[in-house]
C-alpha cells in the first residue's frame, strides 16, 4: 500500500472517531473554553492566575481529567481563571505548538507579572485531582494585599485625599485567596490592607469587636464605613465599589490601571506639558533604537550587541557550593540556620543543571546589584552524602531539585517547574520573599541542633568512660542531621484554605477558598 493511501486511511479513522470534533467542555461547564482568537485577551492579558489545560477530545487521560479539573474549575470561580484550550481545532494548533505542546493533557498555569508585561507560564506537574490543582493555583497569585500593623498604621492611612483604602481586621496570619483577588480586582483603585486582631493600636482605632471585619475608608472628609454584609466576593466588591469601580480583566499597568483611576508616576508625568514632551521623545527615540535592531543595517550594531551579551554572564559569579555534610548541616540544617535555596545538581557539567544554577547566580548578582540582601542560594552535588539524605527524607527523586529550606521555622518549599529559566526561578523566589503560598512541614530527624552534636551523634567515639544520662541521649537522637525516621515523609502543603470532606464524584474534600 503506497503512503498517500496509508494517510488517506488515517485521517478516515480519526475522522469516524465518536467525538472527534466535539470539544470536551459543553458551554454551561464552568471551565472557560479558549481558542487561539481570544487566548491573548482571556488568558495572557488577564489580571488573574489562571491554569489551562492543553487537551484532544479523542484523548482518555483527558477525558479522565475533566471531572477533576471541572471541580477545580467551581472552587476557583472568582478567584483565578481554570480554562481549556481544543488542540485537536486546526485554528488554534499553531497556539498549542508556540506554548510547547507536545502530549496531552498539558497544563500550565499563567501568572501576570506584577507592574504589567509578559505574564510567566509553568508547567504543572503536580496531582491531577482537584484539591492539589486549586492548591497550586491559589499559591501562584498575585498578593497586592498591605500587612497594616500598628507600627505601619499612621503610614498606611496617610492622607485622606490619598487613594482610597480599605482594611479587613482578621485573627488569621496569612492572607486569603479571596482578599488576594479583591486586592487584583482593585489594584490601584483601592489599597486593600490586612491587619491581625492582636494589633491593639489599629483594632481600638475603628471599635473593631469582631474578626473578620472589613472596613472601608473612602478617603477625603468621608467617614470609615464598616461592612456587614455577607463575606462573599460579590457582596464585598459591590460595598467597595462606592469608593471606586474595580479594574477591567486587563493586568494592572504598573502603578495606573486600565480604567484610568491609577495615580502611577506616567500619570503624573501626563499632567505637564514638560513631562509629556520628553515622554514623547523617550517613546521615538525607543522606536528608533527598536527598528535599528530590528533591521540590523550595520556590522558595527551586530558586533556590539553580541559584545554586551556575555558581560553579565562573566560578571555574575557561580553560586557557591556545598561538598559535604558537616557544611549542609551547618549553612541550613541546624534550629539556628535560616532560609536556604539549595540547587540539587548531578553535575554542573549537565547542561539542565547548568541552566538551574546560571538562573540563581544571575538573581543573586541582581540583588546584589541592587543591594538587597536575600537569603543564600547554594549548589549541592548530588554526590554529597548530606544530599542523598536529605533528598530522600523530602521524598524528591528528581535529577535535578531545587528547594527553600528553613530548618528554624520547621518548613521547605519544592520548585516544581519543569523550566529553570531566570524568569521562573525569580518568580519562585519572589513568592517565598513575599511570603505568598504554602510551605510544607519538614519530617521529623531533619534538623540538627547543631554541627559539633550532629556529628558526634552520627559517629561516637568508640570508647568512653562516661555513659550519657537520658536527657543527653535524647539530645544525640535528635540531633542526627538529614536522617528521617523511617515512617518520617514531607508533612501535606499548610494552605490558607480550610478542606471539609463532601459527597463528591471524584471522592476529593470540598475545598473552600473563600473564607477570610
Amino acid at each position: 500500500m503506497h503512503h498517500p493511501t496509508l494517510c488517506a486511511v488515517a485521517v478516515a479513522l480519526l475522522s469516524a472517531l465518536p467525538g472527534a470534533q466535539a470539544a470536551i467542555y459543553t458551554k454551561k461547564s464552568p471551565v472557560l473554553q479558549v481558542d487561539a482568537k481570544d487566548y491573548d485577551r482571556l488568558i495572557a492579558k488577564s489580571n488573574y492566575t489562571s491554569i489551562v489545560e492543553f487537551y484532544a477530545p479523542w484523548c482518555g487521560h483527558c477525558q479522565n481529567l475533566k471531572p477533576a479539573y471541572e471541580k477545580a474549575a467551581k472552587n476557583l470561580e472568582g478567584l483565578a481563571k481554570v480554562a481549556a484550550v481544543n488542540c485537536d481545532d486546526d485554528a488554534n494548533k499553531p497556539l498549542c505548538g508556540s506554548l510547547g505542546v507536545q502530549g496531552f493533557p498539558t497544563l500550565k498555569i499563567v501568572r501576570p507579572k506584577k507592574g504589567g508585561g509578559k505574564p510567566m507560564v509553568q508547567d504543572y506537574q503536580g496531582q491531577r485531582t482537584a484539591s492539589a490543582m486549586v492548591d497550586a493555583v491559589v499559591q501562584q497569585m498575585n498578593n497586592y494585599v498591605v500587612k497594616v500593623e500598628d507600627k505601619s498604621l499612621d503610614k498606611f492611612l496617610g492622607d485622606k485625599s490619598e487613594t482610597p483604602k480599605a482594611i479587613l481586621f482578621t485573627e488569621k496570619g496569612t492572607t486569603s485567596a479571596l482578599l488576594k483577588s479583591i486586592a487584583i480586582d482593585f489594584a490601584d483603585v483601592i489599597t486593600i490592607g490586612q491587619a491581625r486582631n492582636k494589633e491593639a493600636k489599629a483594632v481600638e482605632t475603628f471599635g473593631i469587636e469582631k474578626f473578620p471585619t472589613l472596613v472601608l475608608l473612602p478617603g477625603g472628609d468621608a467617614p470609615a464605613v464598616t461592612y456587614d454584609g455577607e463575606l462573599k466576593k460579590d457582596a464585598m466588591v459591590k460595598f467597595l465599589s462606592q469608593a471606586g469601580q474595580p479594574n477591567p480583566d486587563s493586568p494592572p499597568n504598573g502603578k495606573g490601571n486600565g480604567n484610568g483611576k491609577g495615580k502611577g508616576k506616567k500619570d503624573k508625568e501626563k499632567k505637564t506639558g514638560k513631562a509629556s514632551d520628553k515622554s514623547s521623545a523617550s517613546e521615538a527615540k525607543s522606536k528608533t533604537t527598536s527598528s535599528k535592531t530590528s533591521s540590523a543595517t550595520t556590522e558595527s550594531e551586530t558586533e556590539t550587541a553580541t559584545q554586551e551579551a556575555p558581560v553579565i554572564v562573566e560578571t555574575a559569579l557561580p553560586i557557591p557550593s556545598i561538598n559535604s555534610p558537616e557544611k549542609l548541616i551547618k549553612e541550613c540544617l541546624t534550629k539556628k540556620s535560616h532560609t536556604c535555596v539549595l540547587a540539587f545538581v548531578p553535575s554542573s557539567e549537565d547542561e539542565t543543571a547548568k541552566k538551574a544554577l546560571a538562573s540563581l547566580s544571575q538573581l543573586a548578582f541582581k540583588l546584589a546589584q541592587s543591594k538587597r540582601h536575600l537569603f543564600p542560594f547554594y549548589e549541592v552535588p548530588k554526590s554529597n552524602e548530606g544530599a542523598t539524605t536529605l533528598l530522600k527524607a523530602l521524598d524528591l527523586g528528581g535529577d535535578i531539585e531545587i528547594i527553600a529550606i528553613n530548618a528554624r521555622r520547621g518548613w521547605w518549599r519544592h520548585y516544581q517547574a519543569a523550566d529553570f529559566g531566570q524568569e521562573s526561578v525569580e518568580s519562585w523566589i519572589d513568592a517565598i520573599r513575599m511570603g505568598e503560598g504554602a510551605k510544607k512541614k519538614l519530617p521529623e530527624g531533619v534538623v540538627a541542633i547543631s554541627v559539633e552534636e550532629a556529628t558526634s551523634a552520627a559517629a561516637p567515639e568508640a570508647t568512653s568512660d562516661a555513659t550519657p544520662d537520658a536527657t543527653e541521649a535524647g539530645k544525640s537522637e535528635e540531633a542526627t542531621s538529614v536522617t528521617p525516621e523511617a515512617s518520617g515523609r514531607a508533612a501535606s502543603d499548610s494552605t490558607e484554605s480550610t478542606s471539609t470532606q463532601a459527597a463528591d464524584p471524584t471522592g476529593e474534600p470540598e475545598t473552600a477558598h473563600d473564607e477570610l
